[in-house]
This record gives C-alpha cells, sequence and structure tokens, in this order.
C-alpha cells in the first residue's frame, strides 16, 4: 500500500529526496514545501505534486504518512517538531540539530507520539560502505586498530550555517561509530579558518575507541573533491572510495616464528588483493527505501535519533575545540 510523503525544503538536496520520493512504486508524493516560491513551485510542477511555502499550511491541509526534513540545520527542530507532534514518520538529514538541545528535542518528540525518526547519514547506504561493514563484523580484517578518512573539496555555496565539521565530518564520525559499534573514549581536534572568516573550513579529528584509533580529517580548500576511508586490522587492509564505490581488500600474509635465540618474530609475505563485490546502487534511493519500508513495517531506522545525536556531539566537541584554538592563536 502507498504511503503519502511529503518534502520540507527543495534546496539541492531537497530536490534529490523529491525526485527519488516520485520513482518509488511504494509512495506518493503529495506536496513539497519551501521558502522559496520559485524554486518550490518549480520542484512541485517537475514533480507533479503540490507546493506550499509554508511548512504549517502544508501539514494543516494534505494527509501526509512521512516527510522528510532537508532545510537548513538550524531550522531542523522546529520543522521535525512540527511533523512529529503530528505523528508522521520523519526522516531528518543530518545532522540532526545544530546543538544538542535541539537534538534531544526531536527525539523526545518523536517517543513521545511513538512515531518514527530516523537521521539522513547516507554514507551509511553506500553499497561499499555497506559492505565493508559486512566485512568489518564478520572479522575478515581481524581486530581493528586505525581508520583514516579523508573527506575534503572545495566549499559548497549553500552551507551557510555550519562549519566543515558539522557539515561534512559528522558523515565520517558516524561510520566510525558504525564500523567500531561503539563511541570514542577520547576526541581531540585542531582545525580553523583558512579561507572563511565566519567558520573553521579546515579540520582534522581524532578519536580513540580503545585499541582503535580513527583519524578524520575534512576541509573546503582542495580544489579536488576526494571520499576515501582506510580500515587497518590485525588480518588485513581495506581501501574504499565511496564517490567510485569501490572497496579493496588487503589480506595480510603474516608467518610467526622463533629465530635462533628464541625470539618471537613477525615475518610478512605478499599480501593477497581481492577486489570486493559491490553491486553499484545511488545511497539516497536506499536510504529513502529503506525509511519507507520502515514506515511501512514499523522496522527499526538504520540511523536511529540517538545514533545521530552520537554524532552530533563528537562533531560539536570537536567544533569547539576548533574554535577554542583559533581563539588562544587570535591572543
Amino acid at each position: 500500500m502507498k504511503i503519502n510523503v511529503a518534502v520540507a525544503g527543495v534546496g539541492v538536496m531537497g530536490q534529490n529526496h523529491a525526485r527519488v520520493y516520485s520513482e518509488l512504486k511504494e509512495t506518493n508524493l503529495v506536496a513539497v514545501a519551501d521558502v522559496n516560491r520559485e524554486i518550490g513551485e518549480s520542484v512541485a510542477n517537475r514533480f507533479g505534486c503540490k507546493f506550499y511555502d509554508n511548512f504549517e499550511s502544508l501539514l494543516d491541509n494534505e494527509a501526509i504518512d512521512a516527510i522528510s526534513i532537508v532545510v537548513p540545520t538550524s531550522y531542523h527542530r522546529d520543522i521535525a517538531l512540527l511533523a512529529l507532534k503530528r505523528g508522521i514518520a520523519t526522516l531528518v538529514e543530518k545532522p540532526l540539530a545544530d546543538t544538542r538541545d535541539a537534538a534531544l528535542d526531536i527525539i523526545k518528540a518523536a517517543q513521545a507520539q511513538n512515531t518514527q525518526l530516523m537521521i539522513g547519514h547516507i554514507e551509511r547506504f553506500n553499497p561499499a560502505a555497506a559492505k565493508l561493514k559486512e566485512i568489518v563484523s564478520e572479522g575478515q580484517l581481524g581486530e581493528i586498530m586505525s581508520i583514516m578518512t579523508r573527506r575534503v573539496g572545495i566549499a559548497p555555496p549553500r552551507i551557510k550555517d555550519a562549519g566543515v565539521i558539522i557539515d561534512l565530518g559528522v558523515h565520517d564520525i558516524d561510520i566510525c561509530n558504525y564500523l567500531l559499534d561503539s563511541q570514542p573514549d577520547n576526541i581531540f581536534a585542531s582545525g580553523g579558518s583558512a579561507l572563511i572568516s565566519s567558520r573553521e573550513d579546515y579540520a582534522h579529528i581524532f578519536l580513540q575507541y580503545g585499541k582503535a584509533n580513527a583519524i578524520i580529517q575534512v576541509n573546503w580548500i582542495t580544489p579536488v573533491k576526494v571520499r576515501i576511508l582506510n580500515v587497518t586490522g590485525t588480518k588485513g587492509y581495506a581501501e574504499l572510495d565511496y564517490v567510485s564505490q569501490r572497496l579493496t581488500l588487503y589480506q595480510a600474509n603474516i608467518d610467526t616464528t622463533y629465530d635462533d635465540y628464541g625470539d618471537f618474530i613477525v615475518k610478512f609475505g605478499k599480501s593477497v588483493t581481492i577486489e570486493a563485490e559491490v553491486q553499484k546502487q545511488e545511497p539516497l534511493k536506499l536510504e529513502i527505501e529503506h525509511f519507507v519500508n520502515c514506515v511501512q513495517n514499523g522496522g527499526r531506522p538504520l540511523v536511529s535519533g540517538e545514533e545521530g545525536l552520537a554524532a552530533l556531539e563528537i562533531a560539536l566537541k570537536a567544533e569547539q575545540m576548533c574554535n577554542k584554538k583559533a581563539e588562544d592563536y587570535a591572543k
């Protein structure tokens, strides 16, 4: 049975949400809402749905089962609460909110109404990342010792209310939590403003998960787009490219023995290289299909409000550290 859906905010990402909903057999895209009438009407015409320049008016006039919130982060709480308090299943684009208190308000509203809440951490739905999670969970790489990520490129002009950590870094923070099934014991960060004076545009984040360490590099100053993640374990190494959805595994060939003096030694042979089988698909479509399935069948979203909050809290702490160091340098 089809469900009625809507999209709040039809900028670049919101338009993609609307497109996917219009393509799915399980959904009926009823309406979109945006403060920009010209863009909103254009999107509504393209996908054959209604347009509202006021989100509350949309809710007052349309019977909606589920909605995507794709407005600027600072408005997530206000818009999400309008939907959740009416019992409408809600997909909030990452990050969950701009502050911890705002995120908690969203989570509490969903709990009070017993309503589905999912956070749009899209990289979890990248087929290569999903395959890597499977490989890590099966122990094929052994005990994970380190994760290194690079998410860099030029600054997107549409992002006005967040720095690079909240906008980009939160992706990899969530993926590290996801791969390691835990949250970091310690958080360190260094960064600042190179080209954008109003907020940080580069950062390095260091996370400690017991014996495992994660290093996350994000910036808006590299002239080429890079989206990669590397994982090192005691049994092997993996290289993931989010853009090409390519995952390469290097299985360790290790021989342990003792030398003539009785000392324990480790010998490394040539590694075995394997290209993991990854079926390339659009991550956003997989994400929305999962959300719709949860709404229809009552399943648990892959990215819960609590997991969205965990990634946000780490990002906020890292951002605070970067801002503190910038203030210290300015003195």
